[in-house]
């Protein structure tokens, strides 16, 4: 009787210092100082994106006298994407690609990466992200914070790309710049401007260029939330 008490004690004993680490490690977890790229994120709606269970968004491009559009309805939950352009309709499982929607999947692939850019901070792997430095932004010349997120030369529809972000105090993107496989010249350079928050999550509905009529942006933009 003396040892099956003996036993019930040390068990006891064992399961309240595991109970103890767990609360330490949690503790630890919360207590972490967030990175660059989380508060980044955050500050676009992160935190929120968890209840998103769809998102619906027309891209526009619109140059001089000409414009092109295509729409997209994105459920995250199950990873179902939906085209609607003025020619066709495409719906597919992004888990489930085959030939006929992989060019499809690309074009939406380019189109949430302009709407939500931030997300991606955290999202992606395989990446490196610079340390921030102080940077006259190219096209405001305002004095901006600057990371640099750098994609693995392989995997990903467009490997060894880089982007270099600018944002002010309050972790909003104002600028950034596309470099094509990390080139140091500048591929595209563009604004982020025009932010309008829906459900949480908020967006830049526009990216100009600092020269020429040209306008990258977005409408018909619909967050559903579970």
């Amino acid at each position: 009787m003396a040892r099956f008490i003996l036993i019930i004690c040390l068990v006891s004993s064992f399961i309240s210092c595991k109970s103890d680490n767990n609360e330490q490690n949690t503790s630890k977890a919360e207590n972490k100082p967030l990175t660059v790229a989380q508060k980044i994120a955050n500050a676009h709606g992160f935190k929120n994106w968890n209840k998103v269970s769809r998102i619906e968004f027309t891209f526009n491009v619109d140059r001089d006298s000409s414009h092109f559009e295509r729409s997209w309805i994105w459920k995250p939950n199950v990873n179902e994407v939906t085209m609607v352009s003025k020619s066709d309709t495409i719906s597919y499982i992004r888990t489930k690609l085959d030939s006929i929607n992989l060019n499809t999947d690309k074009a939406f692939i380019n189109d949430k990466y302009w709407l939500l850019a931030p997300f991606n901070l955290v999202w992606d792997e395989g990446t490196n992200i610079s340390e921030p430095i102080k940077k006259e932004a190219p096209i405001s010349k305002d004095l901006l914070n600057k990371i640099t997120l750098t994609y693995a030369n392989e995997g990903g529809y467009t490997p060894g790309d880089a982007y270099d972000f600018y944002y002010g105090k309050d972790f909003l993107i104002r600028e950034w710049v596309y470099r094509k496989s990390n080139s140091e010249k500048p591929s595209l350079i563009n604004t982020w401007e025009n932010y309008q928050n829906f459900n949480g999550i908020k967006i830049a509905l526009e990216h100009k260029k600092l020269e020429g009529n040209w306008n990258l942006n977005f409408t018909n933009i619909k967050v559903t939330l579970e």
